[in-house]
């Protein structure tokens, strides 16, 4: 990374010895490690998406929904616009059917639907492809900020001696990263 953190900041004192530092830090490393691998997914993996869920139990739109973002940590988010209309598209192809009580439809799968799920042999979109180069690649920036979030709470809560301790973590943790690097 070189120089791509500013170092007021981070010289001597530790992240207590200037707020702006510790916070222009900040910023540069969410920029870099905010942006989401795929958080826009194609219609195929919203497709993909609510079969896998409904050859587990059936559910309503919202469920499904939620249960996908529960199930991609957060990193993706159908949007009603594009849920509704995959479960109507299913619907029209046989492979789902809906039953309306309390107001909502609670969506299953036909036997059609069951058959077509078994014989896809397709994994869920959330689900790794078995690669740890796709696992790291949203696993490891994900560690990195928070540990920046972490980092950032004991520059402004902790004592003088807890951002020392902290200083000396993160240093110790960076030595020990590069390390992983070095191996053969």
């Amino acid at each position: 990374m070189g120089n791509s953190f500013p170092t007021s900041g981070f010289g001597g004192s530790g992240f207590g010895g200037s707020a702006e530092g510790m916070w222009q830090a900040m910023d540069q490393l969410r920029s870099k490690f905010e942006k989401r691998a795929g958080t826009r997914m194609g219609r195929g993996d919203v497709r993909a998406a609510v079969l896998a869920l409904l050859a587990e139990k059936p559910m309503h739109g919202y469920q499904l929904i939620h249960e996908i973002e529960e199930r991609s940590g957060g990193s993706w988010k159908p949007s009603a616009g594009s849920v509704y209309p995959t479960l109507q598209l299913l619907a029209d192809e046989g492979l789902i059917s809906a039953e309306e009580s309390n107001g909502r439809k609670t969506y299953s799968l036909t036997d059609t639907g069951r058959e077509a799920v078994a014989g896809s042999g397709t994994s869920a979109p959330w689900e790794p492809e078995g690669s740890a180069e796709d696992t790291g690649f949203t696993a490891l920036p994900k560690a990195g900020f928070e540990l920046a979030q972490a980092a950032a709470q004991v520059g402004r809560t902790g004592t003088p001696e807890q951002i020392q301790q902290a200083v000396a973590a993160i240093d110790e943790a960076r030595r020990r990263i590069y390390s992983i690097l070095a191996q053969d």
